[in-house]
């Protein structure tokens, strides 16, 4: 919780000016800190206003494993608006806004310490905006103020170009998810702080391209507000970690002030209990899963993901188009995999199996090969 927020600004707009509604919009910058939201007309759940928080940051409103009616929206969305970090945030038709809707607004505040922009286009604050503002640091300013008041940064931010490529579409190859799908048991050490990761096992994770860097950041970040997932999908991607050791990280695990993650293996089965360095691309991610891990509490919970969350996490990695090496098939590079993605090639690879696979469970099934008996006669 912040206690030193900036004051909240009701800005005035009587006339409902085109042009202060378009400097709102056009100082819309997520990656920059500014974020205008635009509220959904003939709405007023506050669950339906989470939806248009969401929207502004570029999210679905769905977070898969949730019921929708229970889905903890408004914690998700105050866990990626404190992860980026937000530093003002503007609300257009803010006459419009109910008692509760108002508050939840002014709690994002006091949560995220971002600057509150209310645009009322109306001469004088409603009852409402009357009573929530009470208690409340606030200037009142009048729309010529708008144009240095809602001006935006130009700067994308890092790891998230404003421009798409044009080979958003195409699936990327990322040698770290082989091991994405091994879920062979869970375990936590409980009070374990290990030391840095050696490499010992396997290679460690090549680093990409800061072009495909972006782009890996840019998908996860449009494809899912369920903090947790993305930050799991971008854990695999910089530390190359199977499944069940990503359902092993808890919240002491992550150390923002460090940019450190310490996944467990007790058992020794894939690398040992080790720490990794968060890269900066994949900090916002995992500060986002720890937000939204403090906002949901529930006993044992997990910073990333849950053992009946896994399956999710692979569907995820492919709604963005990332995969680990597959099969030499014939095709285009990047194209779409005729028969799915083969999420254990490296598992075949390594037993040397002559293998097909399955296209209903995209599970090795082998293939057998027929070997004709000798002849009575033959040596």
């Amino acid at each position: 919780m912040n206690d030193t927020s900036p004051d909240v600004t009701v800005l005035f707009d009587p006339g409902d000016d085109a042009a202060v509604t378009r400097a709102a919009l056009a100082g819309h910058a997520p990656a920059a800190g500014c974020v205008t939201v635009h509220p959904t007309p003939g709405t007023s759940s506050d669950r339906y206003f989470a939806h248009d928080l969401l929207a502004a940051l570029g999210k679905p409103a769905h977070l898969p494993g949730f019921p929708d009616s229970r889905a903890p929206v408004w914690e998700a969305a105050t866990a990626w608006l404190a992860a980026i970090p937000v530093r003002r945030l503007t609300v257009l038709r803010a006459h419009l806004l109910t008692c509760t809707r108002l508050q939840r607004l002014l709690d994002l505040r006091a949560f995220t310490g971002a600057h509150l922009v209310l645009v009322c286009h109306r001469a004088r604050p409603t009852a409402a905006l009357r009573d929530a503002l009470t208690r409340v640091p606030h200037t009142l300013v009048q729309a010529s103020a708008a144009g240095d008041l809602l001006a935006g940064a130009d700067a994308p931010g890092p790891g998230r170009p404003a421009a798409l490529p044009q080979t958003a579409g195409r699936w990327i190859t990322v040698p770290a998810l082989e091991r994405l799908a091994d879920w062979d048991g869970l375990d936590h050490c409980i009070g374990c702080v290990p030391p840095p990761i050696r490499w010992r096992y396997r290679p460690r994770p090549r680093p990409r391209s800061p072009q495909t860097t972006a782009s890996i950041t840019r998908r996860i970040h449009a494809a899912t507000a369920h903090p947790r997932l993305a930050a799991a999908l971008a854990t695999a991607v910089f530390t190359g970690a199977a499944g069940q050791q990503l359902g092993t990280a808890r919240l002491a695990d992550w150390r923002s002030e460090a940019s450190t993650l310490s996944l467990h293996d007790p058992l020794g089965d894939v690398d040992g209990c080790a720490t990794h360095s968060v890269p900066p691309w994949a900090a916002v991610f995992l500060c986002a899963a720890a937000h939204f891990t403090r906002l949901t509490p529930a006993p044992g919970a997990p910073l990333l993901i849950r053992p009946e969350e896994h399956p999710g996490l692979l569907r995820l990695a492919e709604q963005v188009r990332l995969r680990p090496p597959q099969p030499s098939t014939g095709i285009e590079r990047g194209a779409v995999p005729a028969r799915g993605i083969e999420w254990f090639y490296r598992e075949l690879r390594e037993s040397g199996m002559d293998t097909e696979v399955s296209p209903q469970t995209r599970r090795p099934r082998l293939r057998v090969r027929r070997v004709d008996k000798p002849s009575a006669g033959a040596p």
